[in-house]
């Protein structure tokens, strides 16, 4: 049996001017589009500034299409509080700034 990959490690593209909707978004992450509203009034998944209010204008960015895979691989995978699998998910984007900060500095360690 081969395992599904994992948001966690693989390579993507990260594109500062791409914006999905919300049902781009929701099948980017293979859920329903009310997983994403619920996570959003949860201030877990972050619309864009410029969106507007409605449902229909939302516009959500590439980073935080990351963010929301990861999110829902943890809520599915360890059964994780929306909550908890986005502080986890905080603290996988802050470990991944500090390896980038420490490469750039010339320790290149692991």
């Amino acid at each position: 049996m081969t395992a599904a990959p994992s948001p966690f490690c693989t390579p993507c593209e990260v594109l500062d001017t791409a914006a999905l909707d919300l049902a781009q978004l929701a099948h980017a992450c293979a859920q329903p589009t009310g997983w994403v509203v619920q996570r959003v009034h949860e201030e877990v998944l972050q619309i864009d500034a410029a969106s507007g209010e409605d449902r229909g204008e939302w516009r959500f960015s590439s980073h935080t299409l990351l963010r929301a895979r990861r999110i829902a691989h943890l809520e599915t995978a360890f059964d994780a509080d929306p909550q908890l699998a986005a502080l986890a998910a905080d603290l996988m984007e802050e470990v991944q700034t500090l390896r980038k900060l420490l490469h750039e500095r010339g320790d290149g360690r692991r």
